[in-house]
């Protein structure tokens, strides 16, 4: 965990991962999403383990098991905000097939669109990209 974050420059600060730098306004703005969409590619060969695109990861120091994100310290002590938004029942764990980042256009349609806000525009906009 040490080399982790020693060597990585961007996640540790934006997991709040440091304690010494906890940010609060990360934690105010990430929890104050009013839903965040987690979506887990079954076949994903670029996250290891997988189960980071949900915030889950192993313990420290080990390799095994996988841990389930409410069972990480980032979950269990709010570091960003998950746990608040997760009570409140605006997080969604989605799990689809496919590699990274390969999304179909039917799992798009039925686990991100419902989210997103937009204008009259960009509704059409949205359709037509989906629609090919």
């Amino acid at each position: 965990m040490e080399d982790y974050l020693k060597g990585c420059r961007f996640l540790p600060k934006l997991n709040n991962e440091i304690p010494s730098e906890r940010n609060a306004t990360y934690k105010e703005r990430f929890s104050s999403l009013e839903n965040l969409v987690l979506i887990m590619f079954e076949d994903d060969a670029v996250l290891i383990p997988r189960e980071t695109a949900w915030f889950g990861y192993y313990p420290d120091g080990a390799f095994s098991p996988v841990l389930p994100p409410q069972e990480t310290k980032l979950y269990t002590e709010d570091w960003i905000g998950l746990k608040t938004l997760d009570e409140a029942g605006r997080v969604k764990f989605v799990s689809v097939p496919g590699g990274h980042l390969r999304i179909s256009r039917s799992d798009m349609k039925k686990y991100v669109v419902p989210y997103l806000k937009t204008d009259g525009s960009s509704k059409q906009s949205i359709r037509r990209i989906l629609s090919h």
